[in-house]
Parts: C-alpha cells; sequence; structure tokens
C-alpha cells in the first residue's frame, strides 16, 4: 500500500508541474491579466516575460502543494474528521518527502533548491493557517486574501496593486480547484 501512494504522489508532483508548466496556468492567467487590464507591457519583453512565468509558476507550486498537505488527510483516511493516527502520519510524511522530490525531479532543481521550496511551503502552510480563519468569517463576496494574493499581486503588477490582488485571488481560485481535480484523479484508485 504506502509503494502505491508514494508513486501516486511522484504521478501528482508530476502533474503539478505540468499545471503550471509552459503553456499551463500561470501563462494564461498572465495573458488573460495583460489583456483585461490593458497591461501589454508584461509581454512586450521576452526575458522579463519568462522571469515573471518562472517566478509565477513557483508561486502557484507553493500554493498548490499547501494545498495537498491540507488536504492529504482526507485520502489516507476514512475517518471523519479525517485525523491521522499512528502509521497514517508517517505515509502522510512519507508522501509529502516524495512529493517534493518528484517536483524537484520534475522541474529539475537541485537539493538546494529543493530545501529552500520546502522551506517556502512550510511558511505558506504557516500563513495559510492564519488567513483561514479569517476566511471562515468573511463574506463569499470578500475579496480572496493571503500569502499567495499578495505576492502574486505584487510580482504581476505593484503599478495596479488593487487590480492585481483581485485578479490573483481569482487565480488562486481556479489553482485550489485543479488542485482537487488533481487529488481527486490521483487518489481515487484508493477504494
Amino acid at each position: 500500500m504506502r509503494k502505491i501512494f508514494l508513486s501516486q504522489a511522484g504521478e501528482l508532483a508530476h502533474r503539478l508541474a505540468l499545471q503550471v508548466g509552459q503553456n499551463g496556468l500561470v501563462e494564461h492567467f498572465v495573458e488573460s491579466y495583460a489583456e483585461k487590464f490593458v497591461r501589454r507591457g508584461l509581454l512586450d519583453h521576452p526575458a522579463r516575460y519568462r522571469e515573471l512565468l518562472a517566478t509565477l509558476g513557483r508561486e502557484a507550486l507553493l500554493a498548490m502543494v499547501v494545498q495537498v498537505y491540507a488536504e492529504l488527510p482526507r485520502y489516507l483516511t476514512a475517518r471523519r474528521p479525517p485525523v491521522l493516527r499512528g502509521a497514517e502520519v508517517q505515509l502522510a510524511e512519507a508522501l509529502r518527502e516524495e512529493l517534493l522530490a518528484a517536483l524537484g525531479r520534475a522541474k529539475s532543481w537541485g537539493p538546494a533548491d529543493v530545501e529552500e521550496f520546502r522551506r517556502d511551503a512550510e511558511l505558506y502552510a504557516q500563513l495559510t493557517a492564519r488567513t483561514a480563519k479569517v476566511k471562515r468569517q468573511r463574506k463569499a463576496a470578500d475579496p480572496v486574501e493571503g500569502p499567495f494574493v499578495d505576492r502574486c499581486a505584487l510580482l504581476l503588477d505593484p503599478s495596479m496593486l488593487e487590480s492585481a490582488r483581485g485578479a490573483a485571488g481569482e487565480f488562486l481560485a481556479e489553482l485550489e480547484r485543479t488542485t482537487q481535480d488533481l487529488l481527486r484523479s490521483v487518489f481515487r484508485r484508493r477504494s
């Protein structure tokens, strides 16, 4: 059973990397933003554009990986609420490790890059947990907040920060839906 889950972690990492890679969600997001807010300058400088896609792609992967970490218990136990115990805790940790290692392989990262990503994911998880409390209290019409939205907006278009924050919030919702779909498709074989 453990080997099956670990191979699924590798598959999930590969599919996450594909989603944010070339011609993926990030590129579509930036192009849509540039068109909607008439910000062609974001696309006109090839080197800057590639750097923007790479940086936003990493931020998107962080948000997606943190969501995977948070939802993993649902796929590892039949208990409701999904609280992991005993061997399930160890399996979850092994899955997280394999997910990061496979993501590093998919993105051609070195060990230092993987470790830096791990630290950033832990920080994102902590910040996301803090904003989750606020998120439960906010109204559906309120803008989405959190570390991804803030960083994405600053990277994307600091001169139009509120527009960029709104777009980043919508993009985060898209990333969350995509991650949820990937989790369901990769781990559904568990029955």
